[in-house]
């Protein structure tokens, strides 16, 4: 009778675990996509946590009382700024929304052309040339702001998801030390557990360095596109700027997604669209060699290539949440094999220090 090899038979096993495991996490990636947002919350919420716990009375007898203080006092600060800022940018959006087929309508009957000549003293020879190229790109920019709207209508459509986060982080945070412990509990040898407590330490370092860094960057970059077109006068700059900021998630390609939509409807629609696209790469020189070095310094350790390659694959299996999930991730798979395979190569290197605070 046919039969396998033990060491076969384990590899062929351990293989159809992993692709089983994979499966479930393609199915079910809306699900870990939830739950990755709500780690990625609490790690941005616990530094306040921790500072209540330090010097509030009832947080210090009680964790959980420290979070409520936390939620309270965010619930406050972001309704005060939701009422006062908004509907002013909910309006922007819309109105940007409704403008959208407007722009279409004026690059297919030639009428942007002819504001364009009129405006910068262009000759009829050099109108009819912008619009045959607007006539012949007329279909490539109507995909690019069709796929806009539809993304954003998914990204709507799925908003009502994203308040499962803020609840899953409640219980992230108070139980993150204790998961933390049990999984380096599971690990039998005691080179093992050191093995497992350094690879966690070091990814609880760089997942909360790196979320908190990102707040940062696109929050200066939402402050600087607003404050930039507002002085040059573009329509819908609340808008653009809050566009603008939620793209510097994304490394690499989400400054030039943001520059592309800015310039874009600047240009559409007559702004000082030039002096716009100067102030963004100044902005750009000022963002990678002055901020991120500042607030975040080299923390993912990935190159560019693995960068540009995770947005892609990330973005073919779980479109925009897999985009903004797909480098974090990447960082964390690094931190796991060199770990691994540190521990397997030299293990008199591993050094037996305590775990740091593995919290989410």
């Amino acid at each position: 009778m046919f039969s396998i090899h033990d060491r076969t038979g384990n590899v062929m096993t351990t293989l159809a675990l992993y692709l089983i495991a994979a499966a479930i996490l393609y199915l079910a990636r809306s699900a870990f996509f939830i739950l990755l947002l709500s780690l990625l919350f609490a790690y941005l919420l616990e530094p306040a946590v921790a500072l209540v716990q330090k010097h509030s009375r009832l947080g210090q007898r009680n964790r959980t009382w420290a979070i409520a203080q936390v939620y309270l006092l965010g619930i406050v600060v972001l309704g005060s700024l939701g009422y006062e800022f908004g509907p002013h940018l909910v309006g922007q959006i819309k109105n940007l929304n409704a403008a959208v087929p407007q722009i279409l309508q004026g690059l297919s009957s030639g009428k942007t052309a002819a504001d364009l000549g009129a405006r910068h003293g262009v000759s009829a020879e050099e109108q009819q040339r912008i619009r045959d190229w607007l006539a012949h790109n007329h279909d490539f920019i109507a995909r690019v702001f069709e796929r806009g709207a539809t993304s954003a209508a998914h990204v709507s459509a799925s908003a009502v998801w994203l308040f499962a986060v803020p609840i899953l982080a409640i219980f992230i945070l108070r139980d993150g030390r204790q998961l933390a412990a049990s999984i380096v509990d599971t690990v039998g040898r005691r080179r093992d557990q050191t093995v497992v407590r350094r690879i966690l330490a070091q990814v609880d370092s760089m997942l909360a360095k790196y979320i908190r860094a990102q707040v940062a960057l696109a929050g200066l970059s939402f402050v600087f596109y607003s404050v930039s077109m507002l002085v040059l006068k573009f329509p819908y700059a609340i808008a653009l700027g809050f566009l603008g900021g939620v793209l510097e998630f994304l490394p690499a390609a989400g400054w030039i997604a943001s520059a592309a939509a800015i310039l874009t409807i600047g240009f559409l629609t007559h702004a000082h669209w030039i002096y716009m696209a100067g102030l963004l790469v100044l902005w750009r020189l000022v963002q990678d060699y002055v901020n991120s070095p500042r607030i975040m310094g080299n923390n993912l350790q990935l190159q560019p290539l693995t960068v540009l390659f995770a947005l892609m694959v990330g973005g073919q299996v779980g479109g925009i949440a897999g985009l903004y999930l797909s480098v974090p991730t990447v960082a964390v798979l690094r931190i796991v094999w060199l770990g691994c395979s540190s521990a397997g190569s030299s293990s008199d290197t591993i050094s037996d220090r305590p775990l740091a605070h593995v919290e989410a």
